[in-house]
């Protein structure tokens, strides 16, 4: 139909309505094929607009909404800018047919797909109850998906205490290095030889230690009267454990061997996994190693351990292609992150002890 002549102010509804039909109604093989294209290209949502709100909207489109009672104030276009264009009613008439005109209402408030829906009505028209049920249902089934709830006490809470403590307390700053690691490597390897048992977690505790001696205001703590600065290193291994994190100290770690320091990790960490640790063994340290290297994190930021002055963060051994003597090798490369309180340390000493660690851990030979 292109368009009616009438008389001014005649009654034409009947005609309009007659001749309109035959065109609009979703019942032609042609519509159909129309809205079967339609459907496998896109999906129409429904949306809330708030009350006044402009709809942009064709008259053909208008036209057939009306026609199949269509309330196309709740349906989002597929044209230009939301624009409701006539084979978004079809393709919606077409898809929620079996819907009264309040369920599918019902439906886009609650985002609910009618798909999904099972009809009770005649000939299985889905009514305002059916989509009830449905929300209720949908509700219920997240009301039951709460997760497991942890208690907040005992060693989650002392540890979550002393690091927001540490975060609020200390003027935290990091500094980071690669190291190469394959000096120690061999080094590693010549104790294996020899049937000793020696780790790269000990290769670098031992050189963490001899790099405390040597830069001793890393092993400093902040206290009322003044910075104290240690004459001895009571190493912490930081160890994950099932409720927590726990940091055993290794004491009067910079009087022993790498031999010692090994056996006597292992020691502490076997302790504090089956929670038989000591309360002088997880106390007083001086400085705090955290190795998280076997996990594969490259590198990351530990926070202190107050009232440590700093902490140093081991990240993953590697093999990485580097340059040395202008040819490209394949090297062992590890990241080191020391957090340390700028309170207590400058930054130029934190970075001479982070340059001693490398040195030692490159040169192995400088600790024996």
């Amino acid at each position: 139909m292109i368009g009616i002549i009438g008389s001014k102010n005649e009654d034409i509804s009947d005609l309009l309505s007659s001749v309109v039909s035959d065109d609009h109604k979703i019942s032609s093989d042609e519509d159909d094929r129309k809205t079967g294209d339609i459907a496998a290209n896109k999906q129409i949502k429904t949306v809330t607009r708030s009350i006044g709100e402009r709809i942009f909207i064709s008259p053909r489109a208008k036209m057939v909404a009306q026609l199949n009672d269509v309330d196309f104030s709740a349906l989002s276009g597929t044209g230009p800018d939301g624009y409701i264009i006539e084979n978004d009613i079809k393709f919606y008439v077409k898809n929620s047919a079996k819907a009264t005109p309040l369920a599918r209402k019902i439906a886009g408030i609650e985002n609910i797909s009618l798909s999904d829906v099972q009809g009770t009505g005649a000939r299985g028209k889905i009514v305002k109850l059916d989509v009830m049920q449905k929300a209720n249902a949908t509700e219920r089934q997240s009301a039951n998906r709460n997760g497991t709830k942890i208690p907040y006490a005992g060693m989650r809470k002392v540890i979550a205490e002393k690091m927001s403590e540490s975060l609020h307390t200390a003027a935290q700053a990091t500094h980071k290095i690669k190291v190469d690691m394959s000096e120690a490597a061999k080094l590693k390897d010549t104790f294996k030889n020899a049937n000793k048992k020696v780790s790269y977690n000990d290769v670098i505790s031992f050189a963490v230690c001899r790099s405390l001696k040597d830069i001793p205001i890393m092993n400093s703590e902040l206290t009322s009267d003044g910075i104290l600065v240690k004459d001895y290193v009571n190493l912490g291994i930081a160890v994950a454990i099932d409720n927590g994190l726990i940091v055993p100290v290794i004491n009067d770690a910079d009087l022993m061997s790498i031999e010692e320091i090994g056996l006597t990790t292992r020691q502490l960490a076997r302790k504090a996994k089956n929670g038989q640790l000591k309360p002088d063994e997880y106390k007083g340290s001086s400085f705090t190693i955290s190795n998280l290297g076997m996990f594969g994190l490259e590198s990351f930021t530990a926070i202190i351990n107050p009232p440590e002055s700093g902490i140093i963060a081991v990240g993953k051994i590697e093999k990485t292609p580097v340059v040395v003597d202008d040819e490209i090798v394949i090297r062992l490369i590890m990241c080191l992150t020391l957090t340390y309180d700028h309170r207590v340390v400058d930054g130029a000493p934190a970075a001479q002890f982070l340059a001693k660690v490398k040195e030692y851990l490159e040169k192995p030979y400088l600790l024996l």
